[in-house]
């Protein structure tokens, strides 16, 4: 049976009140905060517990999920969001991170795949944008490599370490999408 939240490399699921830990220590990284947000202040494990007990007890609203992302051991290694989700136009934002010591090993990568394969293929969503801070090189490098397309820059939005930095969009639309990642002809026998 095939599972579209699982690819070779990473699965995606549901976060968990389980995965408080990681995620505490995880928020003690300034350098991912700064990467994929803002250096927020120091949170209590208990913080984190219950940030997480409220998240998996709610149901998400419009399309905006927050999913881990777990490597073939088991281990969660990561997260995948999807924000600023718009059914009347189509159109979606993501952000994804990986765990320092689970980096380069083509996780983010996958992730990013299997999301946008459910978004435009599942929900019907025509068109992907997402915002990378012009410091982060590992995250531009990976969005060219997936084929998005450059579609601007805002000049000094993002203040961190002292200093401004650009703010980069990419964009990939589900046509595009589909070019660049066929899927294979699925064959379902419907005889029992």
């Amino acid at each position: 049976m095939a599972d579209i939240f699982q690819g070779k490399l990473v699965r995606l699921r549901g976060l968990c009140p389980a995965d408080a830990e990681f995620f505490h220590a995880w928020n003690r990284n300034t350098d991912m905060a700064r990467a994929v947000d803002w250096i927020w202040p120091p949170r209590s494990l208990e913080a984190e517990r219950l940030w997480l007990e409220k998240a998996v007890s709610e149901r998400p609203t419009d399309d905006n999920y927050n999913l881990g992302i777990e490597n073939a051991q088991g281990e969660l290694v990561g997260s995948i969001t999807s924000h600023d989700c718009d059914r009347r136009t189509g159109c979606f934002s993501y952000g994804v991170a990986i765990r320092d010591e689970y980096q380069r090993r083509g996780y983010a990568r996958e992730a990013i795949l299997l999301l946008l394969r459910w978004f435009f293929e599942e929900l019907r969503y025509q068109k992907v944008t997402v915002d990378v801070y012009s410091f982060n090189e590992a995250s531009l490098r990976l969005h060219d490599s997936l084929g998005f397309v450059r579609e601007g820059r805002i000049r000094r939005t993002v203040y961190t370490g002292g200093r401004h930095f650009d703010q980069i969009i990419f964009g990939m639309t589900a046509e595009e999408f589909a070019e660049r990642y066929p899927q294979p002809p699925r064959v379902v026998d419907t005889e029992e």
